[in-house]
């Protein structure tokens, strides 16, 4: 049973979206952390009092601080936190949050734009938690400071990124029936700004309107010819490939290897391959943007569900490139 469910998330990692890629991860993370609070607790003989220090203490080493020189020495927090939970209903409604509304992030501006909105959503997140944390000095300090932790930063980041994608995207609710998009993130943002001033989790709020408005800019700068999700996908790939090479022993050298090239006539094949490629390339390409374009028109003027099944097709296909 077991390898069978290991083999479905494997499968579901591999080839799945990235909202998938990222519920699968905070939920292992999750899992992970509640298995070693588990041996913590028997190690001490199931005393609470004596085992949930420790776990704390665990969990704090991952854990976003107020304190500043608990970041200079742990400075890993700033982005292990936004893959941290505690509680069953935190990751929960933070993962339902992520999979509604990062799935027409995705079907509009592209799969490869999730994670570093999520990323970079859950550090402007971190850094106002902290901003805040140390001008309004608010909670108790000691011991590291205030922590935060929680997909939150980064889930919000998505949620007003679709909002200002689609702000006329209808969601039917349970109870409450169709509601425009818009609507959905206000009330959202409206919920946090209520719940700082009434000093509710005010550094979980704080960190939430920081992922909201980076949300909000990543779109804005977006549609300004901006791509922040560029330099984010080229680090992550970057990364990828170094430990991919790491591990399959590319990296290991044998030896130094000689090979002379024609400098003059490697330039020509390729100018020739190009002017060969180029007219039929630029011609298809200008086809394609033109459909996208159309598509995406069609979707400002009535709605992702006045598309055709055809359109929609072509459109997801599309955030997929």
């Amino acid at each position: 049973m077991f390898q069978s469910i290991w083999d479905d998330v494997k499968r579901e990692f591999g080839y799945g979206n990235m909202v998938t890629r990222i519920i699968i991860l905070n939920v292992a993370v999750f899992v992970v952390v509640h298995l070693v609070n588990f041996g913590i607790f028997l190690y001490y003989g199931g005393a609470p009092d004596k085992s949930y220090p420790v776990f704390q203490k665990f969990l704090h080493f991952f854990c976003m601080s107020s304190d500043w020189r608990y970041l200079l020495t742990h400075p890993w927090v700033l982005f292990t936190s936004m893959f941290l939970h505690e509680g069953f209903w935190h990751i929960l409604w933070n993962m339902l949050f992520l999979y509604w509304f990062g799935r027409i992030v995705g079907d509009f501006i592209g799969n490869q734009r999730v994670l570093p909105i999520y990323l970079l959503g859950g550090l402007a997140g971190a850094i106002l938690f902290f901003l805040s944390a140390n001008l309004l000095h608010y909670g108790q300090y000691g011991g590291g400071g205030v922590f935060a932790l929680g997909a939150s930063a980064g889930v919000m980041a998505i949620v007003v990124a679709a909002g200002a994608i689609s702000p006329d995207y209808i969601m039917r609710l349970l109870f409450l029936g169709d509601v425009k998009l818009k609507y959905i993130v206000g009330v959202l943002v409206l919920l946090d700004v209520i719940g700082i001033g009434n000093n509710l989790n005010t550094g979980g709020h704080f960190a939430h309107l920081g992922g909201a408005f980076f949300g909000w800019l990543f779109v804005f700068q977006l549609r300004n010819g901006a791509d922040w999700a560029q330099p984010v996908n080229s680090v992550l790939d970057g990364i990828v490939n170094f430990f991919r090479r790491l591990f399959s022993g590319e990296l290991q050298r044998r030896g130094p290897k000689v090979a002379y090239r024609n400098p003059s006539r490697e330039r020509f094949q390729r100018e020739r391959e190009s002017r060969r490629g180029n007219a039929a390339s630029d011609s298809a390409y200008r086809n394609y943007q033109e459909q996208l374009d159309a598509i995406l028109d069609k979707i400002k003027e009535s709605g992702y569900e006045s598309l055709s099944e055809s359109e929609k097709e072509f459109l997801f296909n599309a955030s997929k490139k």
